[in-house]
């Protein structure tokens, strides 16, 4: 069974910078993808950045050159560093696995956390 859990949310203004990790247990097989997703108020959930197995990464072009995703496989824990927060950057973050290749389409990601809430204020 494997469960994601999120920490490092919170409150921050516009220009500051926030860490947020995702502690994995249990053992996903084979080649995989994980990545962060958001939902701000009243939007889709959206995709963020994600990372697979051979440590390939990719971003929104919303936060490319702002945020990076990073794994630390010893410690099985995912992370997101966001530099630069901007108020449209305020959501609740979701890291989020699936198996196989990174894929934009959400539904395809089997595992995800409960999330953490990012707020930044102006």
């Amino acid at each position: 069974q494997v469960q994601l859990v999120e920490s490092g949310g919170g409150a921050v203004q516009a220009g500051g910078s926030l860490g947020l990790s995702c502690k994995i247990s249990g053992y996903i097989s084979g080649r995989y993808c994980m990545g962060w997703f958001r939902q701000g108020p009243g939007k889709e959930r959206e995709g963020v950045a994600a990372i697979n197995s051979d440590g390939e990464t990719r971003y929104a072009d919303s936060v490319q050159g702002r945020f990076t995703i990073s794994k630390d496989n010893a410690e099985n824990t995912l992370y997101l560093q966001m530099n630069s927060l901007r108020p449209e950057d305020t959501a609740m973050y979701y890291c989020a696995a699936r198996h196989s290749h990174c894929y934009s389409d959400i539904t395809t990601y089997k595992y995800w956390g409960q999330g953490t809430q990012v707020t930044v204020s102006s």
